[in-house]
């Protein structure tokens, strides 16, 4: 356990030398930006900061090494309003199933929905009468192992995850593999936790509607010529958490939150978050929230922060489904996060433990 401990702490200082400073310069030139997004209730509610004591499904969009930390078995199911007055929703579904005494295996599904959107051109820009909508998914598969030391009372979970990406329009679309990886350290009261995710292949359309027929140069022939769209890359960030448990007796308990996230494609972001929870034999009640801010925003105001610089806050109700087995629970999440535009993001999920 003592040499984990160096790895994971080496891991941190060899991060935090690498990625000390995010690239506002590049922002807006990488794709796949749903990969970005969150549409887990409970995770949202800390606005995405708990890196280092996330667990269950939901650690499949922040910290896969959460994963492990499940009792046998789970299901969550969320929706999401994205931009609220946008009309644009998320929709993520998973199930995690304990393998072995210490490993867990994990799948995930995280699909946007953009609704019907009426068909132009640039000579009828008031629409053709028919409509289309966009298909964003991606497919995740995990696994997370967890080392326990049961001298020093610590663990250490390590976990990956392999992506499949997907965008898809009527006659173009584009495909690609993400990977994730992440570790988890925690010490009774004491949390610490290492995220590097979306490091991928790049994407690139294609399909018939990048074909266009052109008239020949040498002869009044018309041939079908396909374009080639350029290349972007996958937004890759590194987390690097901490939390902190503060028991105040059996019943209540307060939860501290730290976060830092270096982007390769804009700004690196800190934040900060606490965890209110209330603990009893009919179920557990907790209340969140999170505020997060973009670094160097100030020094350069010209270059627009992250759209969910700010607030965001949630709640929690779980409660036993059995009374011969507690661990069997249902879970219900809320979450809203303030946005630059439109009326903010909202969140809502169902969580089962088995």
């Amino acid at each position: 356990m003592n040499k984990s401990l160096y790895i994971l702490f080496a891991l941190i200082i060899a991060f935090s030398i690498e990625t000390k400073a995010g690239n506002p310069d590049r922002q807006g030139e990488a794709g796949a930006l749903q990969l970005l997004m969150n549409p887990w209730a409970l995770s949202s509610g800390f606005h995405s900061l708990n890196t280092a004591n996330i667990s269950g499904i939901e650690s499949l969009r922040l910290n896969v090494a959460g994963l492990s930390f499940i009792n046998k078995t789970e299901l969550n199911f969320s929706r999401g309003i994205y931009f609220s007055g946008s009309e644009i929703y998320m929709s993520g579904a998973g199930l995690a199933q304990r393998v072995g005494k210490n490993g867990v295996l994990g799948i995930s599904i995280m699909a946007l929905d953009f609704g019907d959107i009426p068909v132009t051109t640039v000579s009828q820009p008031e629409g053709l009468n028919a409509t289309f909508s966009p298909l964003f998914t991606n497919l995740g598969f995990s696994y997370a192992h967890l080392f326990t030391n049961e001298e020093s009372n610590s663990q250490i979970s390590v976990g990956a995850t392999a992506r499949v990406v997907s965008e898809s329009s009527t006659n173009v679309s584009a495909n690609g593999l993400a990977l994730d990886a992440g570790i988890q350290y925690r010490n009774e009261n004491v949390k610490l936790g290492i995220s590097l995710r979306n490091i991928g292949t790049p994407l690139r359309y294609s399909g018939e509607g990048l074909s266009l027929p052109l008239l020949s140069p040498n002869s009044k022939t018309i041939m079908t010529i396909q374009q080639r769209s350029a290349r972007y890359e996958l937004p890759s960030v590194l987390n690097i958490g901490l939390s902190y448990d503060v028991n105040i007796n059996e019943q209540n308990k307060l939860t501290f939150v730290g976060n830092f996230t270096s982007n390769s494609f804009s700004r690196d972001e800190a934040g900060g978050g606490l965890e209110y929870s209330f603990m009893s034999p009919y179920g557990t009640f907790q209340v969140r929230g999170g505020y997060r801010y973009s670094l160097g925003q100030d020094a350069s105001p010209e270059i627009e922060g992250s759209v969910y610089t700010g607030i965001a806050g949630g709640a929690s109700i779980q409660v036993p489904t059995s009374k011969k087995n507690k661990d069997n629970k249902i879970a219900f999440d809320y979450a809203y996060r303030a946005t630059k535009v439109y009326g903010g993001t909202h969140n809502i999920g169902v969580r089962l433990s088995l």
